[in-house]
């Protein structure tokens, strides 16, 4: 539905949003080249995780309904020269 959607108050940007059969997920991609600072979903910080719910809350009231289940995933992108590409799904990787 959403592709790096930004939030007008300024609350965070939504990377992708879309539908999952009936729940709207609001999804956070992350990517690193290399996991020397761990994987790529532990920059989804508890500081990113609140704008996100923050600019999600904005995305909800300007749909102007509310879906019944909506959730957060993670998107985790690695681009390891050893390993190749590898791009993992986490779904429901945090709460609002």
């Amino acid at each position: 539905m959403a592709r790096n959607w930004r939030a007008r108050s300024g609350a965070g940007e939504l990377d992708l949003v879309g539908w999952d059969g009936p729940i709207l997920a609001f999804v956070e991609v992350k990517a690193r080249t290399s996991e020397a600072t761990g994987p790529p979903e532990g920059a989804v910080s508890p500081n990113k995780q609140k704008r996100v719910i923050r600019a999600a809350q904005e995305y909800l009231r300007q749909l102007g309904r509310k879906p019944i289940n909506c959730r957060f995933d993670v998107v985790s992108v690695s681009l390891n020269p050893e390993e190749g590409l590898q791009v993992r799904l986490l779904k429901d990787a945090f709460k609002a």
